[in-house]
This record gives C-alpha cells, sequence and structure tokens, in this order.
C-alpha cells in the first residue's frame, strides 16, 4: 500500500499538479507580505498531501519559490529555512504523512479515519503559524508583496466572490457527500460503476473548463515574476487534479475501504486523468494533435511509474533495515536498557524524560526516509514513554504516543549537523547549509511544541470531543500557537519588550492546557483505595473506564518497591471482580487490600505488568483507584489570559501609534 501511495503522488506530479498548486498558492498570496514566502508554505503543505519525503517536497517547491523568496527581501538561509520548515511539516499532514500512517495505525491498532482526525488539527495549526511567522519575518524587514494583475473588481464584488466560493465549495461537498450516497442506494450491485460513471461525467466537465484557457507553463524560478497569476484563471485550469484526491479521501474516510484499495482507485482514476487529459484538452479545443498529445499522455505516465518505482527503493531499502534494527531490539531487549536509561537520567521527572526522548528522536531520525523514520523512532522511544510514563502517572492514548516520536522523528531533516533537507534547500537558495538548518529550526520550534501539548492535552488530537467542542479547540489552539509564534519572534505588532514576550509565552501555555492551573485550584482525582476500586468497578457503566494505581516488588531488584498507572477496560455490566477479570486484571481480595496475582499470557497487562514479581513475599496490589473529581470548568482560566493579552496589545499599540502621531505633528 505505500507503494500505491507513492506511485499517486508521482503520477499526480507528472500530471502537472505540483505546478499547478505553486501558480494557485502564489495568485492567493502573492500580494501580501512576505507573498512568495506564504506561498511556498502553502505549496509545500499542497505537496505534503501525497509527497512521501520532505526531501523531495524541497527540491519540488523550493526550486521555484527560494528564488523569488530571495529576490523579494529573504536571505538565502531564510528562504530556505522556510521551505525546510513547511517541507518537513508536509510530512506531517493527512492523508499520506510522508506514507507512514499505514504504520501508524497497525502499531496502535487504531482505524484509518480515527488516525486522520487524530492528526488533522495539529498539522492545520502547525502551519498556520508558520504563514503567521512568515508574515511577521516580513514586517520586521518591511517587506512588500508581488504586484497584482490590474483589476477593477469593487470590495463588494470581492466579498460576493467569496461568499460565492465558500457556498459552491459547500454545496460541492454536499454534491459529493449526498450525491454518492444515493448511488449506493439506487444502483447497490454497481457502485464503482455507476461512482466511475460520475467520475467520468466529472472529469469531461473540468477538463473542458481547463480547455477553456492556456495550459500553465512551468517557469524560470530565476526570471523575474513581474505580475501575479489570477487565482481564478489558475484554479480553473487544474480542477480536474483534485478528482483523484477526492476519490481517496471519499473511499477512506465515507466508504470505509482499506488504505490500499483506497490507493488502488485513486490511482486508477489519476492514471487515466495522466493519459488522456492532453489528448482530452486539443479535442474541446478543435487541435489536430490527437495521437500526439495521447503519446505525450502514455510518456507522463511511463515517467510518473518510473519516478514512483525510484521513490520505492529507497524507501523498501530502508523500512528493511529498519525491520532488522527493530528485531535486534526486540531479541536483545534494547529498548528496555533505554528505558532505564532515559528513566535514570530524568530522575523520575516527567517533562525530563519526555525531553530526553524527543532529543533521542531527533538523533534516531536524521538522515532516514519517512517511513524507516518511524518505524526506527517508535520501536526504540515509544515504549519508553509508555512504561517510563506509566510509572509517573502519564497514562495516554497510544496514538498520541506514537506521534509524539514521530514528529520528533521528522524534525531531524531540518536539525544539524545533518539535516538533510537543509542540505536541499541550501544547495537551492545558495545559503549555508548549518545556518539554514538552525534557522529552519527556529520555524519549527512552533511544531516542537505541540507534542508536548496533545500528550497533556488530547483534545488536541480530537479524541473524545464532539464537534461543537472540536470546533472550540481548533479556534482556541490556532489563537494560541499563533501567539507562541509571536513569543518567539520577539515581535507582535510591534518589537517585543521581554514582559510582553514572556506574557506572550504565559498565555498561549494557558489557551493550550487551562487544565494545568486547574489542577493546582482542585485536584484532578478522588482516590479510593483498592478495596473500595474493587467495589466502584461495579458501578461503572458498559464499557467503562478505571484509572488505577498498581504498587509491587521489582522483578529485577527484589528489595525495590514500583508502581504504575494503567486504565482498565471494564467491558460488561457484572461484579468488581469479575469487571476486574475482563479487565485483565486476576483481583484476590485480602481484608483490606486488593492483591493480584499474575495477568494470563495474551491478556492486556500481560506485558506491561512484567516488571512486578508476583511471587514475593509483598504482594501486588491495586494501590489506589483514581476517579475523575467534580471540578470547575477549565476554560474559566481563559478568562485571565485574555485580560492579559489586552495588557500586550495595549502597551505595543501604543508604540505602534506614537512614531505614526509624532511624524503627523512634525
Amino acid at each position: 500500500q505505500i507503494f500505491l501511495f507513492l506511485l499517486f503522488g508521482s503520477l499526480l506530479e507528472k500530471a502537472g499538479a505540483g505546478n499547478y498548486f505553486i501558480k494557485l498558492a502564489f495568485g492567493l498570496l502573492g500580494h501580501m507580505r512576505g507573498g512568495p514566502a506564504k506561498a511556498a508554505v502553502v505549496a509545500s503543505a499542497m505537496s505534503g498531501l501525497y509527497s512521501g519525503s520532505s526531501i523531495s517536497n524541497v527540491v519540488t517547491t523550493g526550486t521555484f519559490t527560494i528564488p523569488l523568496m530571495k529576490r523579494t527581501g529573504f536571505s538565502a538561509e531564510k528562504a530556505g529555512a522556510v521551505e525546510v520548515a513547511s517541507s518537513t511539516n508536509g510530512q506531517l499532514t493527512p492523508p499520506v504523512m510522508g506514507a507512514a500512517a499505514f504504520l501508524i495505525t497497525e502499531f496502535v491498532g487504531i482505524s484509518y479515519p480515527e488516525l486522520m482526525m487524530n492528526a488533522v488539527l495539529p498539522a492545520a495549526i502547525s502551519y498556520i503559524a508558520l504563514v503567521y511567522i512568515v508574515h511577521l519575518e516580513a514586517m520586521k524587514l518591511g517587506l512588500e508583496g508581488l504586484k497584482r494583475p490590474p483589476s477593477h473588481i469593487t470590495l463588494i464584488q470581492k466579498l460576493i466572490g467569496v461568499l460565492f466560493g465558500f457556498l459552491a465549495m459547500s454545496a460541492l461537498a454536499v454534491a459529493v457527500y449526498y450525491g454518492l450516497g444515493w448511488v449506493k442506494t439506487a444502483f447497490p450491485g454497481m457502485t464503482i460503476w455507476a461512482g466511475s460513471g460520475l467520475f467520468l461525467v466529472a472529469y469531461i466537465i473540468l477538463v473542458g473548463i481547463a480547455a477553456k484557457r492556456p495550459d500553465l507553463e512551468v517557469d524560470d524560478p530565476n526570471a523575474p515574476m513581474l505580475v501575479l497569476p489570477k487565482p481564478g484563471e489558475v484554479a480553473l485550469t487544474g480542477l480536474h487534479f483534485i478528482l483523484p484526491i477526492v476519490i481517496l479521501l471519499w473511499c477512506i474516510l465515507v466508504e470505509r475501504l482499506s488504505p490500499a484499495l483506497s490507493a488502488f482507485w485513486a490511482t486508477m482514476a489519476m492514471t487515466f486523468v495522466v493519459v488522456t487529459q492532453h489528448a482530452l484538452k486539443s479535442a474541446f479545443r478543435g487541435a489536430p494533435y490527437l495521437v500526439e498529445d495521447i503519446r505525450q499522455g502514455l510518456v507522463d505516465f511511463w515517467d510518473g511509474m518510473i519516478a514512483g518505482s525510484r521513490n520505492m527503493i529507497a524507501i523498501a531499502v530502508a523500512t528493511g533495515v529498519a525491520g532488522i534494527i527493530i528485531g535486534t531490539v526486540s531479541l536483545t531487549g534494547l529498548h528496555q536498557v533505554i528505558g532505564e536509561f532515559i528513566e535514570y537520567l530524568s530522575g523520575g521527572n516527567l517533562i525530563v524524560m519526555l525531553l530526553l526522548v524527543a532529543v533521542m528522536s531527533l538523533i534516531l531520525g536524521m538522515g532516514l526516509p519517512t517511513t524507516a523514520n518511524y518505524i526506527v523512532v517508535s520501536s526504540l522511544m515509544a515504549p519508553v514513554i509508555v512504561a517510563v510514563g506509566a510509572q509517573s502517572g502519564l497514562v495516554v492514548p497510544l496514538v498520541a504516543v506514537h506521534l509524539f516520536v514521530f514528529y520528533f522523528g521528522i524534525l531531524a531533516d531540518d536539525t544539524p549537523p545533518v539535516g538533510l533537507a537543509a542540505f536541499a534547500a541550501a544547495a537551492i537558495s545558495g545559503g549555508d547549509p548549518i545556518k539554514t538548518g538552525i534557522q529552519g529550526f527556529t520555524y519549527d520550534i512552533r511544531t516542537a511544541l505541540l507534542p508536548f501539548l496533545f500528550i497533556f492535552n488530547t483534545e488536541l488530537l480530537l479524541i473524545d470531543v464532539g464537534p461543537l467542542k472540536a470546533i472550540f479547540v481548533a479556534i482556541v489552539a490556532t489563537a494560541a500557537m499563533m501567539l507562541f509564534a509571536a513569543a518567539t519572534q520577539g515581535f507582535w505588532l510591534v518589537k517585543s519588550r521581554i514582559w510582553e514576550t514572556v506574557a506572550l509565552l504565559l498565555i498561549a501555555f494557558t489557551l493550550f492546557r487551562p487544565g494545568f492551573w486547574l489542577d493546582y485550584v482542585q485536584p484532578p482525582y478522588d482516590e479510593k483505595t483498592g478495596i473500595e476500586a474493587v467495589e466502584l468497578a461495579a458501578k461503572q457503566p458498559e464499557g467503562g473506564l478505571m484509572r488505577l494505581v498498581i504498587q509491587g516488588p521489582d522483578f529485577d531488584h527484589a528489595d525495590k518497591t514500583v508502581k504504575t498507572t494503567l486504565m482498565a477496560d471494564l467491558g460488561a455490566p457484572g461484579d468488581g471482580t469479575k469487571r476486574m477479570e475482563q479487565a485483565g486484571l486476576l483481583v484476590v481480595p485480602e481484608g483490606d487490600v486488593a492483591k493480584l496475582e499474575e495477568p494470563i499470557a495474551g491478556t492486556p497487562f500481560f506485558t506491561r505488568l512484567q516488571m512486578f514479581d508476583f511471587y514475593a513475599d509483598k504482594p501486588v496490589q491495586i494501590l489506589r483507584a483514581e476517579m475523575p473529581a467534580d471540578r470547575m470548568p477549565k476554560e474559566i482560566f481563559y478568562i485571565p489570559a485574555v485580560l492579559l493579552l489586552g495588557l500586550v496589545w495595549w502597551a505595543q499599540r501604543r508604540r505602534r501609534v506614537m512614531p505614526v502621531a509624532k511624524a503627523q505633528a512634525a
């Protein structure tokens, strides 16, 4: 399935989608401050939808965007760093995620649509923050946007156009969802053929629209861009490129097909587009080059097959080597040694442990392609967070742990001294690769912050969050990340003073994790004894979860007592002991102690509890149950954060307005 996604991306690129996305991004954003840099971010985000490598993303989009950024005032290092930061983030963006998404679902044990939902918000707010960082850099440098094409459209007409575009996209989404849903109902025995017919009709219509306009030319990146392309005209030349992506997302998210089968249908659709688009355009234009156009389509298809195969060779070799590493780690127990080493260095401090894991993931990810990168860091570092974190009371969904190590593994692409993406960008910009990597990592600090945040606040991964709450979380998290970006850049409305930078960091932290302050005001859990935990288990709803702290003698050190925290899935209703057994815990109540026997092989906690010596003199027991406490809403702490933000805004606005007032007075 990895090869199918790589092939899909290669065919999409050979069809001209890469040039289409770049020109569309420039048409939409090129007129703004630092427009080429903002366009580079958006173009790389679009390329990240199908790209399997941050380095190839840099080379593909950076060839065009980096020279333009330099001509508008960015230094060679900053131009390369913007491209590096946006390209590495492309590997964290659904649906492909550098072809690692499918491995994450297998390792974590969740469905592919669930992973898409978990990964989409962090990726989106990271890109929005990067666009904002570029804006701040442009303001500091006093840059202006590129010249827009002449237009006689009034402001009202622009607003109407934006509204019409929004309504048109909404109508298209409704038509796709309910239209294909109707096809499934009306033609239950021939859904694929009916869907293919709809695809063919939509494809012919969109190619007909594109044929009325000249094909997009690949510009010389070193030639001056005097006038920006019109975004509306550019958009209409490549709408047919969107159809295979729609098919991919539809198959995955609506039809719930396997990733491999979804990629197969999307690749088949993309193959049809690559082979036929030139001939179909010529037919609409009445041009007599039909045979030559068919030949060109076949050449594009052949080149796409070659490019996809070449990309797969590197990933296959790296994945094979990574598999050897995993086998070695499993047989030798190296991950346990690393876990003990990190536990020793951290001294039991949770934040220090996560920082050490982050640094180790950066080191392990250096020089590896995305897929192999994930395999290595997840096999070595994810078990460390699970085991050591549980001993410190950190119990989070496994997907949060794997995304944590994956994020830092990917950031190795712009981290010196290796930083392959930084070297690729420096080769284009002519800048220093080490300085480019350092600058790129400073831009990516916002991305490095995200894993720490969603480890402690899983709402950012949209876990157990309803639609309205998801919208609220997205708005607050985006605002927080933009404020964090302003703090790290030392510039908001004007250059920030030290107290303003500290205040912005404090505000951003509060918006991201208001529960941190609430924990100081009200404890998060009501603690119950082990015996009480067994009694409470009987009263929990079906499928309820109970947070338990287990304590007992260490298997490796008989004189040492260890403890860990776990979440027990209690399953169907019944008495407490029975429900604990359903969860995988064999409880034997003795007086006021809830003793535990060794879990049976194959049960959920057989591996997790191997750290305990169940045959020592001291018993392994349920020390306590931690039941969620009834507390005030954590969002109450947004109020002081907003008030502090108002103070910073007032202070900076005064400094921004005063020079203007003095100039007018003079």
